[in-house]
Parts: structure tokens; C-alpha cells; sequence
């Protein structure tokens, strides 16, 4: 696939300009480390500018928040516009149905043919898993800036069931190019489609072999768990280069797989947004030349971005110094701490030299594995030392101790579930691969018995990244409610037999699409009370809750907003001494409705506080009518009227299919 030099930039040859994972907007209220992620995009679309490419294309996570700030969508719309719009004519004809191309938007089709816009530089985009889409419209970030005309949006599916990839085909001059997308999905779930050959890739029918296939993907690419990746096998092997986003660590040299035949590209984030050794490689850019079936990829480096420095330091090693019994040993390694982060200032410094665009202080992480009685020191005091050097002052040292053999998850009492949970948070492992090993190292007596470990992963994510306080309630209710009509159905009555069927009504839908959609619905029910309430989480500026793979050095605890009422606002109705909506003792319907609320749950309600809320409500109020026999609820408030609110069916998908396309099944599924 080598370009010859001579044959660089001629009327036949794209010129693409590759970057993933830009996370805009993170840490923009640190005051050292703010305008890091704002000041490096536009540095990565000047170089678009300078090299006169094609077009951008992005490999997801553009934002760092699913709900941007309001000065992160301002500061991104504001250089979209003026590095991306312009005279310059575009030299590139699409050919596909752009209707099927581009399905999120009213304007189906590419920004730089709108009569109304005068584009130099096209941006196509999928989505990442930070700024995945959401709520009942399946809205995202980048869906607001194609709305505006200044990103093309692709890859994004709609269905949890079937995927059909509909490559954009571009044509210049004598070169074809198929430009594949596929927008971030849960890899759990997106390694199951791949497994039951429920993932296609459209070809066009004729003249196959004349196509160069690009492909990006936004998914783990490292192997976190036995589904939770997407190896690269199961990729189709008609494909000539995938960009793989989501992974942070800059390797944008590409590597050919030789089972498949095609070469990966992963460019690697553009911020550091975790301080680990990932994040310490040098970040790049890609600049992709494209001419017939031939490619040559140039990394271009970043030098806007914030020099980041790690060490590890194993004080068993030093023995000949000291060791945990020397008199002052603490002292000691307090010392020997000093002098490795003055190593890393001192290699900073000289790397900094010539570069003026590099910001001035780096990031410096030293983790100190203190196995073999070590005590440690106190790091605060340590980190006053470094203050005006470092960017991170709170969290140079890390202090860490070698993996012991692990519990015997059979015994409950021996289990330290503080441990489980701190140790995973450190390896970078998501909301739900938490909730996963908590209940793996659980003893069987304290397991789920009517939700799913996915189901409640995906709540907690809600309730946790997201702040969608209603996501763990809306969940037990659904299965409670669920559970008890098959208990009726089958006419269950001891207490043996009730237990029995649980389990198994509970374990026949693990791990199956029927789970997938309930998971959505009660998702989107959650989403809808807090719009009943009134609640627009998007505008307020505060951010949402931290990602729980972020090391950072920011503390991440949200600061409760308070809680807004209904109606004539959030307080009790005056001197009258009513509570919300009626006396104590005026009478209350038997069952709940669809949408019926007895009040808002504040931002600050706990995840137990939730759960106990809501079993001995339900333990009260006894058998709830079903949700999809709701068509019509009266929704109690503090006004005199009722309000109505109508139950909203789900939106059918969308098919993808055109008739200009064959279908192109996955190869090595059964792999």
C-alpha cells in the first residue's frame, strides 16, 4: 500500500487529516490545565488548514462531557467556523445515498453542498462513548454542530438488534474511496452482534476491487474482559486501513494484521484525561494520502499539548540504601521521591526548549510500590515542594502495593469488597465492570434475584455519569412490576416455587436482546420524568459526574443542586400545612401510573437511599399496573388541575438498506 513520493498531492490523491479522541472540554475549570483540550484543537485543525486536506475525520470522544458546557460548545462552534469555512472550492464528488448516509439530521446530506454554507473543509465525525447520543430522540453533541452545517455526523446506528454499515462514497478524480463508520456501542453488546453475524457491511455492487475501504471504529481495542473488546478478527477483511479511536495511547504508525490483511491506524487521544503510562507517549496526529488502492500515513506531533512524565519506583529494590526497618526509612523515601520528580522537572525543561507553543509546566506522576512494610509519607506536604513547577500538584505520588493472591470469593466474610472496588478503579475499569466484580467476589446469599449485574451496571452509569437520578428507581420498579405479572401468570403460590422462577425468569433474559431493549426503555422513562419535572440537566453549566476511568487530579465531587419543584415552584403550599400536592389525609389512588411521581428525588439521594425508598414504597403500595397497558395517566401536582400526560410509543428504526449496496457479512464471526 506505499505511495510513491513523486505522485503526493495531485488531482487524483485525498489528503486526510485523522485525530481521535480530542475530549474538548476537559478540566476547563482547572486554572493551570483549562484551555489544554481548547488550545490543542485549534492547533489540529490549523494544521488541516496548512496542509489544504480534504477534509477531518474524527474517531469519536470530540467532547469530553455528553452535556457540554456552554464555553465548550461556543469555543468549538466558534473555530468550526473560522478554520473549516472558506472559498476554497472542494475537489471530491459523493456518490452514495446520503439520505442513508447521514440519518440524524433534517438536512441529510454533506454540509459542503448546502446552498446556504460556504465550506473549505468538510469534518466527518462518529460518535464517541463520552458523548454518545441520548434520550428519546437518540441526541448527541455532535448532532447539534450538524445541525449548524459544521460536521457531518455519521456511523450512528439505530437499531440494538441488526447493524447494516452504508459506507459515504467519495470519488476524486480516479480514486474511490469507502468511508465506513460505526459510532461507540456498549462492546458487550457489539461483540455479541458480531458472534450471532448480526453486523454487515455493505459493499457497492459493482467494481468492488477499485474501492479503498476505510473504516473508523470508536470501541476497546485491549482486551478488558472476555467480551468486553472487539478483536480485531472480527473486522471484515476486505477493508484497507481502520482508524481506531477510543484507545488513548498513541500508536498511529500503521500495523498490518496479518490474519485479515488490512493495516490499523490508532492515533491516540490528544489530551491526557488519565495519568497513566498510556498517556505518556508522545500524542500525534495523521495526515492520510489516498490514491487508487495505494496509502501513506504521515504522524504529524502535537505541540500544543502538555508534556506528561512517569516513573515507577519499587522501594524493595533500593535494599542497599535502606529498607523498611533503616532508622528514619520514611524519611528516606520521601528523599529518594524528590529527587525522581526533580529528574522528570529537569527532563521537561529540556525538552520544552525551543518549543514555545508547549505549555510551561508538565505533568508528573510517580508511582511508588511500598511492598514489604513501607509505611508512607504524607503526600500534601510532599506536594507543597512543587506547587509552581507541576501541573497535578495534588497527585504526583501514587502509592500502590503489589497485587495479593486474591480472596476466596466463597467466603463472604473474607472478602474486601473496598479493596475490589478500589483496585478496579485504578486498572481503569468502567461503572458496569465494577458492578460485575462486586457481585463476582460476592457470596451467592448476597446476589441480584430480579436484576440483571448488566441492567443495574447500566443504571448506576446513568445515575453516575450521566445524572440521571431517576435511572436505579425506574429499574426496580420495571422489573418489580415485570416479575410479579409472571408470578401471576404461572400462578405461583409457595414460597419455594416463588424463588425458584425468579431465578429463572431472571437468568432467561441475561445476556439477550429482550434485556438490551428493556435496559433502553427504562433509560428513556427516567429521562422523561426528569423532563415532566421540568429539569434540563444540558443547561446547566456545572459538569456531569466524573468518568470513572479519569485519574485526574480534579476532586470530582458534584456539588448537590438543589431540588426544583413542580407547578408553583419547588416549596410546600403555605400556612395551610399541606406537603406536596394533597393533605396526609386525603385519599391516594391504589396503583401508581406511568408517569406518576410521589416527588422529585434530590440530586444528593444515594444509590442505597434509592433502593430503600423504593422496595418499601413498593412493599406499601402492592401490585402496579402494567406500563405498556398505560396510554393515559393523571400526574398529581400542586396545581388544583390535573395534568395529562400521554404515554409516547418507541420509535421504530430506521432501515439502512440501499439497493446500490450488497451485503458484505462478517468473515471470521465464527471465530
Amino acid at each position: 500500500f506505499a505511495m510513491s513520493s513523486e505522485t503526493l498531492d495531485d488531482e487524483d490523491t485525498f489528503k486526510i487529516l485523522i485525530a481521535t479522541d480530542i475530549h474538548l472540554g476537559y478540566l476547563e475549570k482547572d486554572a493551570i490545565r483549562g484551555n489544554d483540550t481548547y488550545n490543542t484543537l485549534e492547533e489540529i485543525l490549523e494544521h488541516a488548514k496548512t496542509n489544504q486536506v480534504d477534509l477531518i475525520l474524527l474517531g469519536g470522544d470530540l467532547f469530553h462531557d455528553n452535556k457540554p458546557t456552554r464555553r465548550c460548545l461556543h469555543s468549538c462552534i466558534t473555530m468550526l467556523r473560522k478554520y473549516c469555512m472558506g472559498d476554497s472550492p472542494i475537489h471530491f464528488n459523493i456518490l452514495s445515498d446520503q439520505t442513508v448516509n447521514f440519518n440524524t439530521t433534517q438536512f441529510p446530506w454533506v454540509n459542503y453542498q448546502d446552498e446556504n454554507l460556504n465550506i473549505s473543509i468538510p469534518v466527518f465525525s462518529i460518535h464517541g462513548n463520552h458523548d454518545d447520543p441520548t434520550g428519546a430522540e437518540g441526541l448527541c453533541a455532535l448532532d447539534l454542530l450538524s445541525a449548524s452545517g459544521l460536521v457531518n455526523h455519521f456511523g450512528h446506528s439505530h437499531s440494538v438488534e441488526k447493524i447494516e454499515i452504508s459506507p459515504v462514497l467519495l470519488q476524486k478524480g480516479s480514486t474511490k474511496l469507502a468511508l465506513y463508520g460505526l459510532g461507540s456501542i456498549p462492546d458487550e453488546r457489539l461483540y455479541r452482534m458480531f458472534v450471532n453475524n448480526q453486523v454487515t457491511m455493505l459493499r457497492p455492487k459493482e467494481n468492488q476491487d477499485e474501492w479503498f475501504n476505510l473504516f473508523a471504529i470508536h470501541q476497546n481495542r485491549s482486551k478488558h474482559g472476555p467480551t468486553n473488546y472487539i478483536p480485531e478478527q472480527f473486522l471484515d477483511d476486505f477493508l484497507d486501513l481502520v482508524v481506531w479511536g477510543h484507545e488513548h495511547e498513541c500508536l498511529i504508525t500503521a500495523t498490518r494484521n496479518e490474519q485479515q490483511l488490512f493495516y490499523v491506524t490508532q492515533p491516540g487521544s490528544s489530551v491526557a484525561t488519565s495519568l497513566s503510562p498510556g498517556e505518556a507517549t508522545k500524542k500525534h496526529i495523521g495526515l492520510l494520502r489516498v490514491k487508487g488502492r495505494q496509502m501513506k500515513l504521515d504522524k504529524i506531533p502535537l505541540k500544543t499539548v502538555r508534556q506528561f512524565f512517569i516513573q515507577d519506583v519499587v522501594l524493595t529494590d533500593y535494599e542497599d540504601d535502606f529498607t523498611a526497618e533503616t532508622p528514619q526509612a520514611t524519611k528516606k523515601v520521601e528523599d529518594l521521591c524528590y529527587a525522581k520528580v526533580m529528574e522528570m522537572l529537569d527532563e521537561a525543561e529540556r525538552e520544552r526548549i525551543g518549543c514555545p507553543l508547549t505549555p510551561e509546566k508538565p505533568l508528573i506522576r510517580l508511582r511508588v510500590d511500598y511492598s514489604g512494610g513501607f509505611e508512607t509519607f504524607n503526600t500534601s506536604r510532599f506536594s507543597q515542594k512543587f506547587v509552581d513547577r507541576v501541573a497535578n500538584p495534588k497527585d504526583i505520588i501514587h502509592f500502590l502495593r503489589r497485587r495479593e493472591k486474591r480472596e476466596d470469593p466463597k467466603d463472604e466474610v473474607n472478602v474486601d469488597y473496598s479493596r475490589v472496588m478500589k483496585s478496579a478503579a485504578v486498572e481503569g475499569l468502567r461503572v458496569e465492570d465494577l458492578v460485575k466484580q462486586y457481585f463476582e467476589a460476592a457470596e451467592q446469599t448476597v446476589q441480584l434475584s430480579l436484576l440483571t449485574e448488566q441492567g443495574m451496571g447500566k443504571a448506576i452509569r446513568e445515575f453516575v455519569d450521566k445524572d440521571e437520578k431517576d435511572a436505579i428507581e425506574e429499574l426496580i420498579t420495571y422489573q418489580l412490576e415485570k416479575t410479579q405479572r409472571h408470578l401471576q401468570a404461572r400462578g405461583v403460590t409457595t414460597e419455594q416455587d416463588i424463588d425458584a422462577e425468579i431465578q429463572k425468569f431472571r437468568d432467561s433474559k441475561k445476556n439477550t436482546t429482550e434485556e438490551e431493549k428493556e435496559i433502553i426503555e427504562v433509560m428513556d422513562r427516567a429521562r422523561l420524568h426528569r423532563l415532566e419535572r421540568g429539569e434540563t440537566s444540558g443547561d446547566r453549566d456545572a459538569p456531569a459526574y466524573g468518568d470513572v476511568t479519569m485519574d485526574s487530579d480534579e476532586d470530582t465531587v458534584p456539588i448537590p443542586a438543589p431540588a426544583r419543584g413542580r407547578g408553583r415552584g419547588g416549596r410546600a403550599r403555605g400556612g395551610r400545612g399541606r406537603g406536596r400536592g394533597a393533605a396526609a389525609s386525603d385519599p391516594k389512588p391504589a396503583s401508581r401510573g406511568r408517569a406518576q411521581k410521589a416527588s422529585a428525588p434530590s440530586q444528593s439521594t444515594s444509590i442505597l437511599q434509592a433502593f430503600q425508598d423504593k422496595s418499601q414504597r413498593s412493599s406499601r403500595e402492592g401490585v402496579t399496573a402494567s406500563y405498556a397497558e398505560d396510554t393515559v395517566t393523571i400526574d398529581e401536582s400542586d396545581e388544583d388541575v390535573p395534568v395529562i400526560k400521554a404515554s409516547r410509543p418507541p420509535p421504530s428504526p430506521r432501515s439502512t438498506t440501499s439497493s446500490s449496496f450488497s451485503k458484505f457479512g462478517s468473515q471470521n464471526q465464527s471465530q
